[in-house]
């Protein structure tokens, strides 16, 4: 599995939406990222099967999408 797939993009696209449009707040931000990753760990679907390193690459992502979604935010 690559650290980076098509699932990587899905993850920035929603996570800049979400900074761009609906939520500002880092904290509750991170609780919503983290927190889902370590769900998929108890999930039975193949789409949650991934290596930690995947896993960090996500948080990592959607780190990045939710920062440019709040930069675009605040320029705008």
């Amino acid at each position: 599995m690559n650290l980076l797939n098509l699932w990587s993009l899905g993850h920035f696209v929603q996570w800049a939406f979400i900074g761009r449009f609906l939520l500002t707040n880092w904290y509750i931000f991170l609780a919503l990222s983290i927190g889902w990753e370590f769900l998929e760990l108890t999930l039975p679907y193949e789409f949650a099967q991934e290596t930690w390193n995947n896993k960090i690459s996500d948080v990592l992502v959607n780190i990045a999408g939710f920062w440019i979604g709040n930069r675009i935010r605040i320029e705008s």
